[in-house]
């Protein structure tokens, strides 16, 4: 007889501190979102708290009564996790165990875990890696201090030293220390060979899909090139960058890039180790900024990514704003109106429907290819540049005459200077 084995879910209460009373929607929105996080990682939630104070607690972030009352509560329903929507310090961590008897996690742990389960390539997994041992070495718990007890407070007859359970902890912090760079090493040759691969392609422009995670990044890039990207309704289902051509109008194909999306207080660890991934980025010539119009944070939203495009110094590409699934809006759809006066130069589209697809292809051809129709005429010998021709433009048009091939094409401003001596004065 087969046995069922069931499945246990964890249960969880969210808590989150709210400092200046004028915060307190924002807090809300913020463990709504927690939740949402907690969710991704397979984590139900039976509670949501914040607690209203003046300063943080600096030994176990929030009161003790608060957390005493917690407990109590927690009991009640059997929840097992407390999950911090801030970064607990390894202290606090500790201090909230061992003097409540709660497990308690912060949100930058949670995000981890998250990334740890949904990444795929070998590039994600060790970009997950180090920076889960960059957050693991500050919270190195005394698991050898049962050596300093066992030996009492002095190494020898001579005098006080340090304790065996310390040396311990420096020991782990060296091995920790070292797998970090090991790491390091690796992701440092796979950029490497990403620069490589990116100069065989150099001719070819290079469009990312940027944006708050779950705002539809993925489904638009599916919509767009016909692949198969995963998508779910959670936050972070996609983690690896994935990259297919795209064929403009105006002559040129590109490469578009999906990516990893971007949180509210993403913890400084991944950003940093996710240098490799987020190089596509980095290495765009247009960025497309993905928003999820029926969000009602939404705004807050475009905030949190313009900083993580600051942090990662890609606020300078050029960029498009599209406003995604309109399609979830009211029948009146009142906010697209209010989002197209406030933001004029922006796109809102639907990537499920379809709609204004073909409006935010022209307007990404029109910002990468500032181009025109030419006339020209190549003589014979010039058959290899006229094959050239069909790499950096458009031909629309060829025919051969007693002077040379007369053809028709579409060419940016920028790949002119290639041919414009065979222009036809017209």
């Amino acid at each position: 007889m087969e046995t069922i084995i069931e499945k246990i879910i964890p249960k969880a209460f969210l808590v989150g501190v709210c400092l200046n009373k004028r915060d307190l929607e924002q807090k809300e929105l913020s463990l709504d979102e927690l939740e949402r996080l907690a969710d991704t990682a397979g984590i139900e939630t039976k509670g949501k708290f914040i607690q209203s104070r003046s300063k943080i607690e600096k030994s176990t972030y929030v009161g003790k009564g608060f957390l005493e009352d917690l407990k109590a509560k927690m009991e009640m329903v059997q929840a097992d996790i407390l999950i911090f929507d801030n970064e607990l310090s390894p202290t606090q961590g500790r201090n909230i165990l061992k003097r409540h008897e709660i497990e308690a996690i912060d949100r930058t742990e949670l995000i981890l875990d998250i990334f740890h389960d949904h990444a795929r390539t070998k590039e994600a997994k060790l970009e997950v890696k180090i920076a889960e041992l960059k957050y693991q070495l500050p919270r190195l718990k005394k698991l050898w201090s049962h050596l300093d007890r066992e030996r009492g407070s002095s190494g020898s007859a001579g005098g006080a030293s340090r304790g065996m359970g310390e040396k311990q902890i420096e020991v782990d912090k060296r091995i920790i220390r070292q797998e970090i760079g090991k790491i390091n090493s690796e992701l440092t040759h796979i950029m490497k060979q990403k620069i490589t691969q990116r100069k065989q392609r150099e001719n070819v422009k290079k469009v990312c899909l940027v944006g708050y995670t779950n705002s539809g990044k993925s489904t638009l890039f599916n919509k767009l090139t016909g692949a198969d990207v995963l998508v779910e309704d959670k936050l972070f289902a996609t983690l690896d960058s994935t990259a297919r051509s795209l064929e403009l109008e105006k002559g040129k194909s590109i490469i578009l890039s999906d990516t990893v999306g971007f949180i509210s207080s993403l913890p400084g660890n991944l950003v940093a180790s996710f240098r490799a991934t987020l190089k596509d980025v980095n290495d765009a010539d247009l960025l497309v900024h993905i928003v999820d119009i029926s969000d009602d944070n939404c705004e807050e939203q475009i905030k949190a990514v313009d900083i993580v495009l600051k942090e990662i110094e890609a606020h300078e590409i050029p960029s498009i704003l599209v406003f995604n699934k309109v399609d979830r809006l009211s029948e009146h759809r009142v906010r697209e109106e209010i989002f197209v006066d406030k933001y004029p130069r922006s796109v809102i589209i639907s990537a499920v429907t379809g709609e204004n697809i073909e409006k935010l292809l022209k307007k990404i051809d029109d910002m990468l290819n500032l181009s025109s129709v030419y006339k020209l005429l190549f003589p014979f010998e010039e058959q290899k540049l006229l094959a050239q021709l069909h790499d950096f433009g458009k031909v629309l048009s060829k025919d051969f005459t007693d002077e040379g091939v007369e053809v028709e094409a579409v060419i940016n401003k920028e790949d002119l200077k290639k041919v414009e001596k065979y222009i036809v004065k017209t």
